[in-house]
């Protein structure tokens, strides 16, 4: 405590704890700086009321939203702390410390599995508040573990991405997680599941390289920044200025790189649509033919009982 507190007129103390409170109970827009209570900015799913601007959203709330309360979390394999003994300007266990106390998930990657509508779903979520949502070995395990559930449970594998891209921490390891994510991919391809991709923003670096962009459907949230190298350093690059919404969404998909733009509000119902063109109910069981149709589109009808179309023939004179 310092003079200046131990001065401070407790009047005017108890001022600025209540600014503090109702600051805890309002949450201003970066885009159209409207103060919205916290109540309501959750109800619309952290997408500002006013102007529609996407803010950030946590794993677990995006689950419930996407999975409703039913959903069932899968538990991920631990992976190494210190694989390389990393250090900058501290130690790399104690950054995961960190950013462990901070969200309360042990890494930057959370799978849920539930239902979207009849079919059954496993969703990967990224979470960027976790070290840039960056990618490491730990999202490595997890995305081939989401992979295998769903192959197993016969479900559609989603994965919402968010990240800086790859956790320079673990180095070459890190890296390593762009090819076993497109193992994870193509597992489930093998298996005949969909597979679809949500960008949220950002969306960068070797997680655009990899598993982002092999979706059989890439969605994205409006105003996403989704790309390899963020604007700023290509524009330092070519030394040219880039288009104003350059690298987002409505961009992207402009040029034919989305295929949807989608309000986080009606994401459910559209995945749900998606979902029910691209694989049958969960539990539904395939119809057969009945056995007489079925023999009977098995030879044509010019093949058919060839004796007794000779019989129908008229008998040569005698």
């Amino acid at each position: 405590m310092n003079w200046l507190t131990d001065i401070t007129p407790p009047g005017i103390k108890k001022m600025f704890r209540a600014q503090d409170d109702q600051q805890a109970l309002w949450t201003r827009c970066p885009s159209c700086e409207q103060m919205t209570f916290n109540r309501d900015l959750e109800a619309e799913q952290m997408v500002c009321p006013n102007c529609g601007h996407h803010h950030p959203i946590t794993p677990v709330m995006r689950l419930f939203h996407l999975l409703g309360e039913e959903w069932e979390r899968l538990e991920l394999p631990e992976t190494p702390d210190d694989p390389l003994k990393f250090k900058d300007t501290k130690p790399y266990p104690a950054r995961l410390k960190d950013y462990r106390k901070r969200t309360g998930e042990r890494d930057a990657l959370v799978v849920g599995k539930g239902m979207l509508g009849e079919r059954a779903a496993v969703v990967a979520v990224q979470n960027f508040k976790f070290m840039g949502g960056s990618m490491g070995t730990a999202i490595g395990e997890g995305l081939l573990t989401a992979a295998d559930a769903a192959v197993d449970a016969g479900a559609a594998l989603i994965v919402v991405t968010a990240s800086g891209g790859a956790r320079m921490q673990e180095g070459i390891l890190s890296l390593m997680q762009m090819p076993r994510s497109t193992i994870a991919v193509q597992k489930v391809r093998e298996a005949g599941l969909p597979y679809v991709v949500i960008l949220t923003n950002p969306t960068t670096g070797g997680v655009t390289a990899s598993y982002a962009m092999l979706g059989d459907v890439h969605m994205a949230e409006p105003g996403a920044l989704i790309g390899f190298a963020g604007p700023r350093v290509i524009e330092q690059t070519i030394r040219e200025k880039l288009p104003e919404d350059f690298q987002k969404s409505e961009y992207l998909l402009d040029k034919g790189m989305l295929d949807r733009v989608t309000d986080r509000r009606e994401m459910a119902a559209e995945l749900g649509n998606i979902l029910s063109v691209l694989m049958a109910p969960t539990g539904a069981v395939q119809r057969e033919l009945p056995e007489p149709i079925a023999e009977a589109t098995t030879q044509p009808a010019n093949d058919a009982a060839p004796e007794a179309a000779a019989d129908e023939l008229p008998k040569a004179a005698e």
